[in-house]
């Protein structure tokens, strides 16, 4: 698969899951007492995104052999929890932005109680997608679901957020710093790998090589965040730029460094590619860590 044949593929699976995602979120007819929440939670998920997650969870399974069409409910899953944290993440008690994916934030669309119930119904909705999984068997979706809780609870995602708006004014170790991050944001992107490894029946070694790789692209992720929200444009970013610096919240360019942070992104994809070595159809995912600390957004 050469280089710009990824643009191709990331599309190819944006394609896949925002199809699979129309059918898990049908429009309520109105007038009902539904509908502005549910025209809430289309707006959150179905707009513009780069559908990472659900790649990771595409490009995965198929590396372990599963069919395409049993990874639409996890690819699903993934990035309702993720549209539904951006939009909690955005509330004027979080981090109070008003721009997300190049529009107005949900709250700001909408209101702030139905941002924060949109939050609430994407969450439990991608876990009854992973209940509800089509072609996968009973242990299979138990697992995923065991694996999303704890990727999206409160030793993940949830507590990397906690943890992030405790350090505002603060400047933590880089050990600090890393361990938030790989909660945030990392545990959401090692989960999408799992989920799609799971679903093509894994081995332990296996998961073992893909955990590593997810945990490295997860970190370098993050890092390449902090390096554009320095380095790039509201309009590039589609939020708003210097928004970390503006709140003193501690990044990786704030405690190392510009040349640092992109020193250590470059080390984080070389420990990814490593993680593959010797893995079959591991292209796609190769790809992508490169991708990931070369992205211009």
């Amino acid at each position: 698969m050469p280089a710009d044949t990824l643009l191709l593929a990331l599309k190819a699976a944006a394609s896949r899951v925002e199809a699979a995602l129309e059918r898990a979120l049908p429009a309520e007819p109105t007038p009902s007492p539904l509908a502005r929440l549910v025209e809430a939670m289309r707006y959150a998920v179905l707009g513009p995104g780069k559908r990472v997650r659900p790649f990771l969870v595409y490009a995965a399974g198929e590396l372990t052999g599963a069919d395409a069409a049993v990874l639409d409910a996890p690819a699903c899953a993934l990035e309702l929890i993720h549209a539904y944290s951006l939009v909690h993440d955005d509330l004027p008690a979080m981090d109070d932005d008003d721009l997300r994916r190049g529009r107005p934030t949900c709250h700001r669309a909408f209101d702030e109680a139905t941002a924060i119930l949109v939050g609430d119904a994407l969450q439990t909705r991608a876990f009854e997608l992973l209940a509800e999984a089509p072609g996968l068997p009973a242990e299979t979706r138990l697992a995923m679901i065991a694996t999303l809780a704890r990727a999206a609870g409160h030793r993940g995602m949830v507590g990397g957020q906690a943890i992030d708006l405790a350090a505002i004014g603060q400047q933590p170790e880089l050990a600090a710093l890393e361990r938030m991050h790989r909660m945030k944001t990392g545990a959401l992107i090692e989960a999408s790998v799992i989920l799609g490894a799971l679903a093509g029946q894994a081995n332990e070694a296996m998961l073992d090589a893909l955990g590593r790789y997810a945990r490295a692209i997860g970190l370098a992720f993050q890092v390449r965040d902090d390096i554009l929200d320095v380095t790039a444009d509201s309009q590039t970013l589609g939020k708003t730029q210097g928004k970390d610096a503006a709140r003193d919240k501690p990044t990786y360019v704030s405690l190392l460094g510009l040349d640092a942070a992109q020193a250590l992104a470059g080390e984080l994809r070389d420990e990814a590619l490593a993680a593959l070595d010797g893995l079959p159809r591991a292209e796609p995912l190769r790809l992508l860590a490169r991708y990931i600390v070369e992205r211009p957004a």
